[in-house]
């Protein structure tokens, strides 16, 4: 057995070496890089069970996404960027948090009125930037409560949002004309319009109206599209025409509404002169929605993996791998495109980083990304993990440098894959490669348990239900 190495609160294997001596100092809670004269701003762009392959950057060949796929063109392409989990609040919480889902307690999806929450004991971006003099906005999306603009558990204010327009889970009764929205705590009544456009609309206001100009911004846009009950504009669906199965022409109608939305954001920062001084990261939550039927995919969610293995729930790369692109001008390099795994749990800390604001003193799973956009090779102290208990396979998965080990849910029956050489993990390497299975496992086990161990334990003879977000 492998000895570990101690900090208060901190478990460090032994295969990190001085290289990594800034993710460690993230980790511990060391100062990042000194804050630059001129502050950076932040947009989080987050769709909604949008898979790896749903866009024309990403190699859909029917999908249109000029505005997204325009944006790939100003900046980075991540090839293997991972959401933290194969399903939705979870990934959500680690994007605030740089913290992997069982770690800061939201494991699962939240139901309404569910005791599951982000427990105001983890610590956000928002709130750290706030502190630090940035002015904050969320719209969108929120659903990390099940007790949603209740006094019973932290709302988006109490984690650091000075503004913001929130649904619990899913616009109602659909994307078209929501009726769910609250805003700063007041119900804001029915809205007219299609949710990702009007999400859109209420940051571009924020950044028109509302926002303290004198201050640095730190936004986050979470779109419920292209999560079902899908519904989008004819506007959208007319794209398709020529499509023949409606479902399909629905689906893709949906993204294009969701690259429409994204589209009149990324004006605003042109038209305020935002653009040079921002960063902004596209990404998704999880893979795509949608099951199989006698091989065919049925309904309105039909996204895609771009022939990666599973779905939504599952913890094969189709469940966890997305798109994620970066822009950030003068820094990022136009054009670009790199295979560096990068998690939604490393913007939490890249996002400090480049602020140049101090981590909190306990244990971040995320790494800054900034070497990958210098060029430079990226150390991760602590490997990737995935965990979904409702997966319809493994349920638990780890990284580190090229393989990744799958697990049952008693972390008794494992796969191993090569995903550098099998990126669709069609040939299972666990009889063939005892050696580095043995080396996974031990990893597995002593990551898992300690994850276990400080989390607040919520999943433990968790019902579930209901079973499905």
């Amino acid at each position: 057995m492998k000895e570990w190495c101690r900090h208060p609160g901190l478990a460090i294997r032994p295969w990190i070496t001085g290289a990594v001596v800034l993710a460690i100092a993230v980790l511990i809670g060391h100062p990042g890089i000194a804050q630059a004269a001129d502050p950076t701003n932040f947009v989080i762009f987050l769709s909604d069970d949008q898979g790896w392959g749903d866009l024309g950057s990403y190699g859909h060949k029917e999908i249109q996404s000029p505005n997204i796929d325009k944006f790939a063109k100003e900046g980075l392409r991540f090839t293997q960027c991972y959401a933290a989990s194969a399903f939705c609040s979870p990934s959500r919480s680690a994007i605030l948090t740089g913290r992997t889902p069982y770690r800061n307690g939201v494991f699962t999806w939240i139901p309404e009125g569910n005791q599951v929450h982000l427990r105001t004991s983890e610590v956000t971006a928002a709130t750290l930037l706030k502190n630090a003099g940035y002015d904050t906005c969320h719209v969108g999306k929120w659903h990390l409560n099940g007790k949603f603009n209740s006094p019973q558990q932290p709302q988006p204010n109490d984690h650091g949002y000075q503004w913001w327009l929130a649904t619990q889970n899913n616009a109602r009764p659909s994307h078209k004309n929501p009726r769910n929205f609250v805003r700063n705590g007041q119900p804001a009544g029915p809205l007219e319009g299609y949710s990702a456009v009007l999400v859109a609309e209420e940051a571009i206001r924020w950044l028109k109206e509302h926002r303290d100009s004198s201050k640095p911004f730190f936004l986050t846009v979470w779109t419920h599209e292209p999560h079902k009950p899908i519904e989008r504009s004819p506007e959208f669906m007319a794209k398709y025409k020529n499509m023949h199965n409606e479902d399909l022409r629905q689906y893709c109608g949906n993204i294009s509404q969701l690259d429409h939305a994204f589209g009149m954001l990324m004006e605003t920062l042109d038209e305020l002169k935002l653009a040079d001084d921002t960063f902004v990261f596209y990404t998704s939550d999880n893979g795509p929605e949608g099951r199989e039927q006698n091989g065919q995919l049925t309904g309105r969610s039909r996204g895609s993996t771009g022939g990666l293995r599973g779905r939504k729930r599952d913890v094969y790369e189709g469940g966890i791998r997305v798109p994620g692109i970066c822009r950030w001008p003068g820094h990022v390099q136009p054009g670009t495109e790199t295979d560096t795994p990068v998690v939604g749990s490393d913007l939490f800390s890249t996002v400090l980083d480049i602020a140049g604001v101090e981590p909190p003193k306990k244990v971040i799973d995320g790494v800054s990304m900034r070497p990958v956009f210098e060029g430079k090779p990226l150390s991760r102290p602590i490997p990737l993990y995935w965990r979904c208990y409702i997966a319809h396979g493994p349920k638990t998965a780890m990284r580190i440098g090229d393989w990744k080990i799958l697990a049952d849910e008693r972390l008794t029956q494992f796969e191993l894959y090569n995903i550098k050489e099998d990126p669709r993990e069609t040939h299972d390497l666990a009889a063939r490669e005892p050696e580095k299975l043995a080396e996974m496992k031990e990893e597995l086990m002593a990551l898992n348990a300690e994850i276990e161990a400080e989390g607040p334990g919520w999943w433990k003879n968790y019902d579930g239900k209901p079973k499905r977000d």
